[in-house]
């Protein structure tokens, strides 16, 4: 069973919180919804109850390409970086303006039952954008020891003990489902990954239970 704690944060009553990434589009107290604080927070809560931390958004998974999860892709990564470092994941963009069609035979008896409910099905969305070669700045995000960081932001680590180390694609990488507006890219130069799908067993009987259990899904 996997818990969820919901920390709530109440800054908007005391601060102006900026809610854009940049100070000239909505200046305030506090940058971009307090981000960072919250952030650093998260990494010093859970310094000596876990033994990792992922920072990254809802949005986002952090997806293992050669095992099935995150528990056997950690040792993975110690033995080839060390128990000590933070390991940093390649952003993958997946707009969601592109579907697949028609949707996989697997996910479409969930699409059937989730119709009514709001968000993104991220099963649909397939096609991701090519790659842009390093060292291009990607949004990359990271899961690290959290006794071997000092200092978060949104994207890495401002202080650590040592460097963080970059994980090869074909090892995980991350999954960035959102709408990417006017990018200028057509639909023939999207990379299709099916990754996702050997996953969707397990992701439709785990929303299946959440759905029911909040009463979103209908009698």
């Amino acid at each position: 069973m996997s818990l969820v704690e919901v920390i709530p944060w109440s800054l908007s009553k005391y601060l102006n919180v900026s809610r854009r990434a940049r100070p000239s589009q909505s200046p305030g107290d506090l940058h971009y919804f307090g981000q960072i604080p919250a952030l650093n927070d998260c990494l010093y809560r859970s310094m000596y109850r876990s033994r990792y931390v992922a920072l990254h958004d809802p949005d986002e998974l952090i997806l293992p390409q050669t095992v099935d999860s995150w528990s056997q892709l950690l040792p993975l990564l110690e033995k080839r970086h060390g128990v000590d470092r933070c390991f940093i994941f390649e952003n993958n963009w997946f707009p969601t303006e592109f579907t697949v069609r028609p949707p996989p035979p697997n996910v479409l008896p969930a699409l059937g039952r989730w119709r009514d409910v709001f968000g993104v099905n991220i099963l649909t969305h397939l096609y991701s954008e090519p790659v842009q070669p390093k060292p291009v700045f990607n949004n990359y995000k990271i899961i690290t020891n959290p006794r071997s960081v000092f200092v978060v932001t949104v994207h890495g680590v401002l202080r650590s003990q040592k460097n963080c180390a970059w994980v090869d694609r074909k090892t995980a990488r991350m999954y960035h489902t959102k709408a990417r507006g006017q990018s200028g890219l057509k639909a023939q130069q999207l990379v299709y990954d099916g990754r996702l799908l050997s996953y969707s067993g397990r992701l439709t009987s785990a929303v299946d239970a959440v759905l029911n259990e909040t009463r979103l899904l209908p009698e």
